[in-house]
């Protein structure tokens, strides 16, 4: 940083000195612009950029426009203004996919497109030029600088399109590459490695790898929260998330921490924080028009209304994030809205719905080995193979699952982190099962569950 100051000072008065209008005084402004973007004065930046813009035009440097155009667009997302970031965006990517640069900006503008694409949830656009930036590393063996991050950032759609075991060798390699100069983006291939492994219930290897990430410099949040909460461990995992959030201020970070402060908020029972992140997400989705935020904000929805009981309220929300994540080709991400549309049905006495569902979510677990999400599955459904049987003393079928639950001794926690609801929720249905029963106690709930073959082989 103190030898990079130092040559852009010398140039700086170098062309004080020669007088006139050169080319080079774009250059100069782009670290300018750059700096300002990381500061957060977005307006500054793009304001820079623009004027970076002039100097290219003016001049015909193809480099510099394609430069300046990346640099203001990325300053106009920042602002949330992205139709009109992207535009100039995809503008300096013509140039880019023509050849028409030098080979160092050509890597060092794909790159930082698709870190751009990315942070906005443009996943189509993230797709194309990653495709495009491989096919040109693969012509430049040279250009090492760019095939480490940008490999992590190819790793997250391989994830996202359901090619996790091809997913999990590009983080690899992305660690191999950035693992001599480590820091920030070692750190993301650390991380992204973790995330692989949580959802394929390797916990060890993930927790590893979460904690080799923050060593290098990367908050490990949401992924170590979400692992707690797999793990059973609700309050670690609240208590990491809300801190997480707590020094997390700028608006796009924030939506990568949203969606898993609503699960877990939802897994503990503090709706009340969930629907308020429900809403921060919403407000999120709709400034920047991304399909990704908007299948975020249906999911999230759905599992508030379907914790709180509601879930004939629920069921809009959750068909349409799995249509948005189907059209998205995110197959794990449909299968988890799946899942919650099965309970749903469930919770409606709809079980042929509810077996419909929960057959595709399977389906789409198994494809993945999707381990710790497949196991949860195959508990509900075991549930509700027993819940069927005592539907004439006017039980209903959710009502049926809490009693085979009751009867094992499990605690109403318990009960709702397996049945995916609130434990206000589990409560409200003990009260209806007594009140239907005629019961006092647990005790005798649980006699009665036996007495009339409630409890399945697998309780």
């Amino acid at each position: 940083m103190a030898r990079a100051t130092g040559w852009f000072g010398r140039a700086q008065r170098l062309l004080e000195q020669a007088g006139g209008e050169h080319v080079e005084e774009g250059y100069l402004l782009l670290p300018i612009a750059l700096r300002s973007l990381i500061a957060g004065d977005y307006a500054a930046a793009a304001g820079l950029g623009a004027r970076a813009v002039e100097i290219a035009q003016r001049f015909g440097d193809r480099d510099l426009l394609a430069l300046a155009l990346h640099m203001q667009g990325r300053a106009l997302l920042g602002e949330a203004r992205v139709p009109e970031g992207l535009a100039l965006l995809d503008e300096a990517m013509i140039a880019v996919a023509s050849d028409e640069l030098s080979p160092p900006v050509t890597g060092l503008v794909y790159c930082s497109v698709i870190s751009a694409c990315r942070s906005v949830y443009a996943l189509g656009r993230a797709d194309e030029w990653t495709a495009a930036l491989a096919e040109w590393c693969d012509r430049q063996p040279d250009m090492a600088a760019y095939t480490g991050e940008c490999r992590v950032y190819r790793s997250e759609l391989l994830q996202l399109h359901g090619a996790w075991t091809d997913a999990i060798a590009e983080a690899r390699r992305a660690g191999e590459r950035l693992s001599e100069d480590g820091g920030p983006a070692a750190a993301l291939a650390l991380y992204q490695q973790g995330e692989l492994h949580r959802l394929r219930g390797d916990h060890d290897a993930a927790e590893e790898a979460y904690r080799a990430a923050s060593r290098s410099g990367r908050e490990p949040q949401p992924g170590l929260a979400l692992l707690r909460l797999a793990e059973g461990d609700g309050d670690a995992a609240a208590a990491a998330i809300r801190r997480a959030l707590a020094e997390t201020a700028d608006p796009l970070r924030r939506a990568r921490l949203l969606p898993a402060h609503v699960e877990i908020m939802v897994a503990v029972d503090d709706l009340d924080e969930a629907r308020r992140a429900c809403e921060e997400l919403d407000a999120l989705a709709a400034g920047y028009g991304s399909a990704a935020l908007t299948a975020m904000v249906a999911h999230a929805r759905g599992a508030v209304g379907l914790a709180d009981g509601d879930p004939r309220g629920a069921l809009p929300h959750l068909r349409h994030a799995c249509r948005e994540w189907q059209a998205l080709d995110a197959p794990y991400d449909a299968a988890r809205a799946r899942l919650l549309l099965g309970v749903a049905c469930r919770e409606l006495g709809d079980e042929d719905g509810a077996a419909l569902e929960l057959d595709a979510a399977r389906a789409g677990f198994e494809r993945l080995g999707a381990a710790t999400d497949l196991a949860r599955l195959e508990r509900l459904s075991a549930r509700g193979g027993a819940g069927r049987t005592g539907g004439a003393h006017g039980l209903t079928p959710r009502e049926l699952e809490v009693l085979a639950l009751v009867a094992t001794g499990k605690t109403n926690r318990a009960m709702a982190e397996e049945l995916f609801i609130s434990e206000k929720t589990v409560a409200r249905h003990l009260s209806n099962i007594f009140t239907k029963l005629r019961l006092s106690s647990r005790a005798a709930a649980t006699a009665w569950a036996y007495e009339h073959d409630v409890v399945g082989p697998s309780a």
